[in-house]
């Protein structure tokens, strides 16, 4: 029904903690980094099929998509009311644009055919920490952390991350300083160093989807490192691979 996915996603971002804890934030930093990755790549595909690169990244995609759609005006005003808590004009932005897609595409399910849910990860990243915005030297700040992203078209061809669900993002979150490694030269398990105050932990993940102890990573003779995005696509497929194969059986089954 009309109006029913707007709603949902305007609750999601009114239950969001905006200007919320501190530690709470910082702790998620680093799944709130490959989030914020996947949404500038999703922004970049959406941009490009709309001719709106130049509102790219954080845009409100739905005048570019449709120029003649509208809220309805107790979404609107409801809409209205919320951003009018939200500070940052980047922020309020990509809200609006959440809401007003979602509704979009209730209404008109071919906008955006072919293309990956566009707010998804922003939406994540919202509630893994609250907001974002931008210091004087252009880089963003991520609670604690400073990020810069590349150009729209530097993003265009890159491989995607699937998936977005808990298990892959908290296997991500993790205190201290963090490097990714895959053993046997690239082709076995993730590893991943930690140093916490100066303490120093190396873990697999397993394939019961957890990290482990190992002594694995100080004893391969060539570990290949990886970056943050590589390891979530790596526990990404972890996931699916233990979840098992989705077979479709065609009607009836």
């Amino acid at each position: 029904m009309a109006g029913d996915a707007a709603s949902r996603v305007l609750e999601r971002l009114r239950a969001v903690e905006w200007c919320g804890d501190w530690d709470f934030a910082f702790g998620h930093v680093k799944s709130r980094r490959v989030l914020l990755r996947e949404y500038m790549r999703r922004a970049a595909l959406w941009a490009r099929a709309h001719s709106a690169e130049e509102a790219w990244p954080f845009l409100d995609v739905t005048p570019y998509a449709a120029p003649d759609f509208v809220l309805a005006p107790e979404l609107a005003g409801a809409l209205r009311e919320f951003l009018g808590g939200i500070g940052y004009v980047e922020v309020r932005s990509t809200c609006a644009g959440a809401v007003r897609l979602a509704e979009l595409r209730a209404l008109d399910p071919d906008v955006g055919a072919g293309l990956p849910d566009l707010y998804e990860p922003l939406l994540l990243f919202y509630e893994r920490g609250g907001e974002f915005f931008r210091d004087g030297a252009g880089f963003l700040e991520l609670t604690g952390v400073r990020y810069r992203h590349g150009p729209l078209a530097g993003l265009l061809g890159g491989a995607p991350l699937t998936r977005l669900d808990g298990l892959v993002l908290d296997a991500l979150d993790a205190e201290g300083r963090v490097t990714y490694h895959r053993a046997a030269g690239g082709r076995g398990p993730l590893l991943r160093r930690r140093v916490l105050r100066d303490v120093r932990t190396d873990e697999l993940f397993g394939a019961d989807l957890r990290w482990h102890p190992t002594e694995r990573l100080a004893r391969e003779p060539g570990p290949v490192g990886v970056d943050e995005w590589e390891a979530a696509r790596f526990i990404g497929e972890a996931v699916a691979d233990a979840e098992g194969p989705v077979w479709n059986l065609g009607p009836g089954y």
